[in-house]
């Protein structure tokens, strides 16, 4: 057959394949539960002042601290769980890759020299004389691809890789609300460090008026004792801070990728109160929340995979052409009469394979299935940790004001027990039980105080971080 001949026969077999190059599925986002107005718990909710109503990028820098800023910062250039996720980008954007590659034809080159001396008593050769081959071809290989197996695949390694960059930011996210929990947490505990060591010195006083009184012949020994029990299951408690403040300690240390060994954080008393956050709306979720972007995307990839297995039920076709030269000798290898060449389409089709494709297509459908409710519980999860730590906002708050009140009652009892005690009324036992109520409640107020900046910290998590789908890559 002529070339002209091959050429046209490889072209009207592209040209009759052309109308199915469209690939078969075509993926569209489903809907999720409509989503509401606003949310359930944002009726009592105070906006920031002045009204901004989105969150931006450098989310802890709501809470105007300088060492949670420098912290936050080291997080990306540090954390080694972060550089763990980043390597997975990278190999994602490898695999894709690796398959838009299956679009270009494959060409490879395989020289070869040989010299050979056949047998005289060879049936198929007229002469024994030796001879040489000097072979240079090359060969190429290209998939048509007609029913858009390989754009499939490339469309679902690009979603993969788009939902490994939106992992990436979900786990940064979740470091830095990480982090600054645990800052939060242990400037708690230095405050609580400053109430205990204030109610040492005070208790130390107290003992030693117990000391004076006793040996005045005022009071019994009982005082005494009790006025020292006091002091030192106080200092106890002291202690006992310390060991919490040491672990948050090492914990900070490891994720800005420091050694707990060399990692020192100055003593800070928690003073500030939580910021005002901007909640927006419920539908912002969707856009605002790196996981469900990342399960949109894994809903995307198992809707492309659905496709290359679809593609299996039609025919392969596949173009292949060599060319080269080839001679006795060397230097007859590049002469025009050495050249040759040869056009090759191919067409493959699967006639029995036991159901293998169809078992492949429908296993590919129901990971698509699942992917879908993976995506859409997402979503409710969502909405859900919201609404808790909008809740969990609003409760301690009024509990604070709560809190505060007993405080400054449980002091007011501890100034009359005192004064009761000092004019001869009642015994020490009276200004124990005020001092221990007085430490309990100063400490509960502390705590709630701590609990509202973590709080604060899974809002501004549950909201995306400022972070938005824009964000993705798009190639």
């Amino acid at each position: 057959m002529r070339s002209s001949q091959v050429w046209r026969g490889a072209a009207i077999v592209a040209l009759l394949a052309a109308p199915g190059c469209a690939a078969r599925t075509v993926y569209h986002q489903p809907p999720v539960v409509a989503a509401p107005a606003a949310f359930l718990e944002s009726a009592d909710w105070k906006p920031p002042q002045p009204l901004d109503a989105s969150l931006r990028g450098n989310w802890w820098e709501m809470f105007g601290d300088q060492g949670l800023n420098a912290l936050e910062v080291q997080v990306d250039l540090s954390n080694e769980t972060l550089k763990m996720a980043a390597a997975r980008f990278d190999a994602a954007r490898a695999a894709i890759r690796g398959a838009r590659s299956d679009l270009f034809p494959q060409v490879t080159v395989s020289p070869s020299i040989s010299r050979a001396d056949p047998s005289g008593h060879r049936p198929t050769s007229p002469s024994s004389a030796p001879y040489g081959d000097f072979v240079l071809p090359v060969d190429a290989t290209w998939e048509a691809d007609v029913w858009g197996r390989v754009r499939s695949g490339v469309a679902a390694s690009r979603a993969a890789a788009q939902a490994t960059a939106a992992d990436l930011e979900s786990i940064r996210l979740s470091l830095r609300a990480e982090l600054a929990t645990d800052y939060f947490t242990l400037k708690g505990l230095d405050r609580e460090q400053r109430l205990l060591e204030e109610a040492v010195t005070a208790y130390e006083r107290a003992l030693e008026l117990a000391q004076n009184r006793f040996r005045g012949g005022i009071v019994s020994a009982a005082d005494v004792d009790q006025a020292e029990t006091q002091l030192e299951t106080t200092r106890a408690q002291a202690a006992d801070v310390q060991v919490d403040r040491a672990q948050l300690q090492h914990a900070i240390a490891v994720l800005v990728g420091q050694s707990p060994s060399s990692f020192v954080l100055p003593l800070a008393p928690l003073e500030t109160e939580p910021p005002a956050v901007p909640i927006g709306v419920p539908s912002d979720l969707l856009e605002r929340r790196p996981d469900i972007a990342s399960a949109e995307r894994r809903m995307a990839q198992a809707g492309s995979n659905v496709g290359v297995a679809q593609a299996a039920f039609y025919p392969l076709l596949t173009l292949g052409a060599t060319a080269g030269f080839e001679a006795s000798t060397f230097g007859a290898w590049l002469a025009g009469a050495s050249n040759f060449w040869s056009v090759a389409p191919a067409l493959i089709t699967t006639v029995f394979d036991g159901g293998r494709r169809r078992a492949v297509s429908d296993e590919a459908k129901a990971a698509f299935v699942e992917s879908e409710a993976a995506y859409r519980l997402s979503v409710l999860s969502a909405f859900r940790e919201v609404e808790d730590q909008l809740s969990t906002l609003r409760l301690l708050e009024q509990e604070a004001q709560i809190q505060a009140r007993a405080s400054e009652a449980a002091e007011r009892s501890l100034t009359q027990a005192n004064n009761r005690y000092r004019g001869g009324v009642v015994t020490y036992l009276e200004v124990v039980v005020a001092q221990t109520r007085t430490l309990e409640n100063q400490r509960a107020e502390v705590s709630i105080l701590s609990r509202r900046m973590a709080a604060s910290v899974q809002l501004l998590k549950a909201l995306g971080g400022g972070w938005t789908v824009a964000n993705l890559p798009a190639n």
